[in-house]
């Protein structure tokens, strides 16, 4: 926590986010402002990197990214999932820098799936099986 200022400073510049310090370093600390007055200062709710796997480029992620764009035809509905995700996903070097920076193993997920995954609407999200949720969506751009 007592790094997060000057961690605001570095990523705030040109080269990095090109943004002002002070829209990063709140959201560091765990100040949230909800834009209805509520205001709370130095939440649980900060950014994280590490803990809780929220850096972790996890292939099932990248997996409903895809079939996202092949619902919106971003992509052809013949796209090969898996294989684009293995092709550009390099999950490989965050493993290798966890390790180098002797990040505990908690904090290192054992697989770089997520698994199955339910959404608000109830809809489930296969990461086997992109095919099977594009399906179940009423509302899309191409038919599959």
């Amino acid at each position: 926590m007592e790094n997060k200022e000057e961690m605001s400073t570095i990523v705030g510049k040109r080269q990095w986010f090109n943004v002002p310090v002070a829209d990063i370093v709140g959201r560091a600390k765990g100040d949230i402002n909800y834009g209805n007055g509520r205001v709370e200062k130095n939440t649980k709710q900060f950014m994280k990197f590490w803990s809780d796997h929220a850096s972790y480029p996890y292939k099932s992620h990248d997996a409903w990214f895809v079939t996202e764009d092949i619902r919106w035809g971003k992509f052809e509905p013949t796209t090969d999932v898996t294989a684009l995700v293995n092709k550009v996903n390099r999950e490989d070097l965050w493993r290798g820098a966890a390790k180098e920076l002797s990040v505990p193993a908690a904090d290192i997920p054992a697989s770089p799936s997520r698994g199955k995954e339910t959404f608000f609407d109830g809809k489930i999200f296969d990461p086997a099986n992109p095919t099977a949720y594009l399906k179940s969506l009423s509302i899309k751009r191409v038919e599959v």
